[in-house]
């Protein structure tokens, strides 16, 4: 059997919700660099990620509607959430077992008609912003915020996290980001989440699956790790160029950089550059601009490797002063529109995904049994 490392190259599904096609990345047929530009809402992209097709305006007021009815969180989960704001917990793991959770406290999670699956995947799309703000404020000893049922996912984060509505740049910017992130062909985390569907097994198990695989330092955790690399080269007074050679020296390996499937450019990253600049030079930030851009510009000349979407978002996210540990919480807040799709289209593929792996140990050992005496109650003599 020929073996493809990581499955690379490996095309293993069939699906009509997002394609990379010659470097540039399309929901169901739709360029992302149209999206951005005519500046398209955050929830009429999961509606296009889960119909196949843009919402008319009736349809995309339906569907706000029905997930700002699902928006809110109970008490219980809010209980559970401040007995996990320990400290040396992960906010990813917090996510991922709150998230169960939700099943567990779902009396039709394992429901399979079409109407139930429906509401578990608003539910789960909805509250995964009002989960994400409540641990927030919890862990620092504030109350949570209820959304408000008259704002955008983007605005409803960002007001659930301060307790004041946002400015419109920081909303603009939040969607946009959410835009971007919300769906990307069969990566680590979509993958897993197709797996556990091809399982037939319910919505939450998946998503938590997913949520499990985007913690990760090489998927979804690579953005926290880019603003730890940024503060330590800024605080400590570091030359990029010298902090970047060891760092390479030790064979080590620089997050936000470098991709599977792009070898020229993320067609994500220039978006996030621009927010970047935009929202550092507003915020009197724009230190982190500059230092990333000394970045991007010496690892490109010196070495071939070009950004990735984790890169810039991770200074996007740090201007909306969003704690560093919580940048995956909002990529997963984003991904869980597509996983939601191609959990929906794994299972009416209604195919087993179980691939094979090739032994390399040894063979043909023979099995000597252990002949030992034992008292009548079974323990050895």
């Amino acid at each position: 059997m020929e073996i493809q490392k990581g499955l690379e190259g490996v095309v293993v599904s069939e699906t009509k919700i997002s394609s990379i096609v010659e470097n540039q990345l399309l929901f169901a047929g739709v360029n992302i660099d149209d999206l951005v530009a005519e500046n398209a809402q955050f929830e009429e992209v999961i509606y296009l990620l889960w119909f196949l097709k843009i919402p008319t305006n009736q349809e995309l007021k339906t569907f706000k509607k029905e997930l700002s009815v699902q928006m809110p969180i109970s008490d219980t989960i809010i209980t559970c959430l401040k007995i996990q704001t320990r400290q040396n917990l992960h906010p990813m793991s917090v996510l991922r077992s709150t998230i169960s959770l939700l099943g567990v406290f779902d009396p039709n999670a394992e429901a399979t008609d079409e109407q139930s699956t429906y509401q578990q995947s608003l539910a789960l799309q909805a509250k995964m912003p009002t989960i994400i703000a409540a641990y927030a404020r919890l862990r620092k000893g504030l109350d949570p915020i209820p959304p408000k049922n008259n704002l955008s996912i983007a605005a409803n984060f960002l007001y659930m996290l301060t307790g004041k509505e946002a400015e419109e740049v920081q909303i603009s910017a939040m969607n946009q980001a959410l835009v971007l992130h919300a769906d990307h062909d069969l990566n680590a985390s979509t993958f897993t989440a197709r797996v556990c569907a091809s399982t037939l097994s319910d919505a939450y198990s998946c998503i938590t699956a997913a949520i499990g695989s985007l913690k990760g330092p090489l998927h979804g955790g690579a953005n926290e790790k880019v603003f730890d690399m940024l503060k330590e080269i800024d605080s400590n007074n570091l030359n990029v160029e010298e902090y970047l050679n060891r760092k390479l020296d030790r064979k080590e390996k620089v997050m936000g950089f470098g991709h599977r499937v792009y070898k020229t450019e993320d067609p994500r990253k220039k978006h996030l550059k621009k927010l970047a600049k935009e929202l550092t030079s507003i915020t009197q930030k724009e230190q982190w601009y500059f230092l990333s851009c000394q970045v991007e510009r010496y690892l490109k000349e010196t070495k071939g490797l070009i950004p990735n979407v984790d890169f810039y978002s991770a200074t996007v996210y740090h201007c909306m002063d969003i704690d560093s540990d919580l940048f995956t919480l909002i990529f997963a807040m984003s991904r869980v529109s597509g996983w939601l799709g191609h959990i929906d289209e794994q299972k009416k593929d209604d195919c087993l995904i179980r691939p094979r792996s090739h032994y390399i140990g040894p063979k043909q050992l023979e099995y000597n049994r252990i002949n030992t005496e034992l008292h009548p109650g079974g323990m050895e003599a």
